[in-house]
């Protein structure tokens, strides 16, 4: 009875609209001393490069049997048209914290030699 199954990947883009990736049937037999025992099997499926920021949305797997159908918990995908840029602080932290030090060094300097006439 759970031996056949088809396999169904799809996406759901901002406007609720169910589109179609890709559909397998798997047909599996089952290992003799196997029989009325839970399995999991891995299907992977790799979606190629999005093409566009419209391919933006919750990507799905579903699993149908004869009367059950499963679907999973979905991955939420967000293509943006320049990609992504690891925005870092590094160098401006370092050049405000040494330009700080600088400062309060001159400063030091100047109250003590101001206080030593």
């Amino acid at each position: 009875k759970y031996t056949k199954f088809s396999i169904f990947y799809y996406w759901i883009n901002s406007l609720g609209q169910k589109t179609s990736i890709y559909s397998r049937s798997e047909n599996v037999a089952i290992p003799s001393g196997k029989e009325n025992k839970t399995a999991t099997i891995s299907y992977d499926h790799r979606i190629m490069p999005l093409e566009n920021t419209s391919s933006t949305g919750t990507y799905y797997c579903e699993v149908k049997w004869k009367d059950i159908q499963k679907m999973g918990k979905g991955v939420f995908v967000l293509a943006r048209g320049t990609g992504y840029i690891q925005t870092s602080y590094g160098w401006e932290i370092l050049i405000t914290v040494t330009a700080l030090l600088v400062a309060l060094s001159i400063t030091a300097t100047g109250l003590l030699l101001w206080k030593r006439k």
